[in-house]
């Protein structure tokens, strides 16, 4: 976009005349006849200086636009500036000039020069617009030096930290420009103060929640973001933000909580039920897991309310983005991609209540959600969740030829055909023939971490550890940032007691790598202990049981509590677990080790 436009400089392709509604005269006429022309012939820099002549002249809004867009389809930035200050200069009341100067500065990098348009720009609009304008800064420099950035709000947007329609927005996007500098304190202060002007405004609280990404402020944002939802007129969109979040830290328990609060608000609203539904199942809840996805199902089965339907296409965004107030446009879908939508979500529903039945040994319940499911792109799940049926029942030389037979439809079906099959074995614990199929499988498919990943884990589990470790060393080789590696090996020499202080080395590697991961805070948890250090083993267990009451992370924390001499404390735990899932192998292996009655 910097580039230089000379009077020979060439015009980008696309460059079309636009339609200039001024009154013309005849000398005019022929100027911008002149200059169009010009632009047609591929001369970009004799084009740009006939029309802007024309618009200082006449100082016509319309032609200092257009000398603008001539230098922006050339890709010279500073002349559009050039073009865009001259229309300020002009018409100093001119707002589309002013957002002019202010996007091309943007774009240009030049951060300090936009301070004074900025400036005047505020100053030029309405009072009950301001707000949306001041809120959409940080959007117009995203790509901008932040500290920078950071200076120029802070010196324009001070006159306007008082007033009443204005105060809050400032805050907000002076809390946005932080974040975007990495300061967390500095956002969450602002964006406290701004809760304490207006505790009703979800701007804060939507600040909280991108803070709950941040460790070092992570507890008093987030207590900024339940504040807000604990009133009645909270906004019921922001809880299910607040669900996205815990759910992408796995704190399925909280995210349930708060999902189960949204659908009582919106019993009628399908989508947050297969969210709810699976979170119910990942945390072993079958009953109001099945529940959950029922009252999906019923309720996408119902047809959609009659409404007019228009051809429309999406609204194009502004000049300058949120000059209206408004963060984002919402389209809605055309009336195809609604049911496609519906149809995947059908799909996900009836794949998770097949699953829930099977575990619940209901096989013919199992069948009957899978018999609804006719979408050729999901045949292997289907299939893969039938093997599993039949695997349960004995039948598993027949669950096996289910999976092979199935259709390959692209080059990569033939891997996922063997994935699906070791998952159908390991769901069944045969060990020794899923870690075969892995072993001829990575013979196919050279250097896959994943796959070697899998088959370290079969090779572990028929007790194969030194194969299993070299297995996972070579992972690591060939995807150094995979969090999972680290993290199994660790453990596994955590549980065997063996090199510790490298467990714990490879452990604190692996949360690094996924900071917040409960399976891996668990494995902190179990290195500790294992170490001695049985307080600081009780702090990690207990946070990671606190995201996610995993049945095997509760066995572990049971057992800290018992050899700590909190033995009701370890026996509710361990109740809790078998609650749960009373077939866990960990839960049911302490409980025998350690000779507990529940």
């Amino acid at each position: 976009m910097a580039q230089a436009l000379g009077p020979g400089g060439k015009a980008t392709k696309g460059s079309e005349a636009t339609p200039i509604g001024s009154r013309l005269d005849a000398p005019l006429f022929y100027q911008l006849l002149i200059g169009e022309l010009e632009l047609r012939n591929g001369q970009a820099g004799t084009a740009y200086e006939v029309i802007l002549d024309a618009a200082r002249r006449t100082r016509e809004p319309a032609l200092f636009r257009r000398a603008v867009e001539i230098a922006l389809q050339a890709g010279a930035g500073e002349q559009a500036q050039a073009a865009a200050r001259a229309w300020s200069t002009a018409l100093p009341q001119s707002a589309d000039a002013l957002r002019f100067q202010l996007q091309i500065l943007a774009q240009l990098n030049r951060v300090a020069d936009s301070a004074e348009p900025l400036a005047a720009l505020l100053k030029l609009t309405p009072e009950a617009e301001r707000g949306g304008l001041i809120a959409a800064l940080p959007r117009l420099y995203q790509r901008n030096e932040n500290t920078q950035v950071v200076g120029v709000l802070t010196t324009v947007l001070a006159p306007y930290a008082a007033a009443l329609a204005t105060r809050v927005p400032v805050r907000m996007a002076l809390a946005r420009q932080a974040i975007a500098a990495r300061d967390g304190a500095q956002a969450l202060k602002l964006a406290r103060e701004a809760a304490g002007l207006e505790p009703d405004a979800a701007g804060p609280a939507l600040i909280g929640l991108e803070l709950m990404a941040d460790e070092t402020v992570r507890a008093p944002a987030e207590q900024l973001v339940n504040s807000y939802l604990a009133q009645p007129g909270a906004e019921p969109a922001l809880r299910l933000a607040y669900v996205r979040v815990l759910s992408s830290a796995q704190r399925f328990t909280e995210a349930t909580e708060e999902l189960e609060a949204y659908t009582r608000q919106r019993p009628d609203e399908a989508a947050p039920f297969l969210t709810l539904g699976a979170l119910h199942l990942e945390l072993r809840h079958p009953q109001q897991g099945e529940a959950a996805l029922r009252r999906y199902v019923e309720l996408s089965m119902q047809p959609p309310p009659a409404s007019p339907v228009s051809p429309s296409t999406a609204p194009s965004a502004a000049d300058m983005p949120g000059a209206t107030g408004e963060d984002a446009s919402e389209v809605t879908a055309l009336p195809g991609e609604q049911d496609k939508r519906v149809d995947e979500g059908l799909v996900q529903a009836y794949l998770m209540l097949a699953q829930s039945a099977e575990q619940r040994k209901d096989f013919t319940a199992a069948e009957a959600w899978l018999a609804r499911i006719d979408d050729p792109s999901r045949a292997l799940e289907v299939q893969t969740r039938r093997a599993t049926i039949l695997a349960r029942q004995g039948q598993l030389d027949r669950a096996r030829e289910l999976i092979r037979q199935t259709p390959e439809r692209e080059a990569v079906d033939g891997r996922a055909k063997l994935v699906a099959e070791v998952g159908m074995l390991r769901g069944v614990e045969r060990w020794r023939e899923a870690y075969e199929l892995l072993a001829k499988a990575n013979l196919r498919f050279a250097d896959d971490d994943n796959l070697l990943y899998e088959q370290a884990m079969m090779a572990e589990k028929i007790e194969r550890l030194d194969e299993m470790e070299s297995l996972l060393q070579r992972v690591m080789q060939i995807k150094p940032d995979s969090p999972h590696a680290f993290n199994a090996l660790g453990y596994s020499l955590a549980d065997r007691k063996l090199r510790l202080p490298e467990a714990r080395q490879l452990i604190q590697r692996a949360l690094e790598l996924a900071p917040g991961d409960p399976f891996i805070t668990d494995s902190l948890g179990w290195v500790e202990f294992r170490l001695g250090n049985t307080a600081e083993a009780l702090r990690h267990l207990r946070q990671a049981y606190g995201m996610r009451p995993d049945p095997e992370i509760g066995a572990h924390l049971g057992e800290v509590l018992w050899a700590a001499g909190e033995r009701e404390e370890a026996r509710r735990i361990w109740r809790q677990a078998q609650g749960r899932d009373a077939e866990n192998m960990v839960l049911r292996e302490t409980l025998v080790r350690l000779n507990a009655e529940l």
